[in-house]
């Protein structure tokens, strides 16, 4: 079964817009990598400032290598060509899960 990691962000309000941007500009960086699922980048809507960086892959291995190439060179570089930018969140704690159950909806 996949894996899910969460990348929990706390984005102090200030900050959103440049870091739903700095997501916005990497677009494709992460969906060609081997073993990617889904991506979804989900915002805070009301008493909290924790940003959640949803990634499902194939296996932690996959996972790893877009950590240690894709990923890592992205953020090195602060996306495709820049040059290195101050942070947008001001904390960082990543999730992992194992996914053991899933459903979608029913067709027809």
């Amino acid at each position: 079964m996949s894996i899910v990691k969460i990348n929990v962000l706390t984005v102090p309000e200030e900050q959103r817009e440049v870091l739903e941007k700095r997501f916005a500009s990497r677009a494709g960086t992460v969906e060609n990598s081997d073993g990617f699922e889904w991506f979804e980048l989900l915002r805070p809507v009301e008493g909290t400032d924790t940003y959640l960086v949803y990634t499902r892959w194939r296996s932690e291995e996959d996972f790893q290598a877009w950590m240690e190439g894709p990923m890592k060179a992205a953020h090195q570089r602060g996306g495709e060509g820049a040059p290195q930018q101050k942070p947008a969140a001001s904390g960082s704690t990543l999730w992992s899960f194992e996914v053991v159950q899933q459903t979608g909806p029913k067709q027809g």
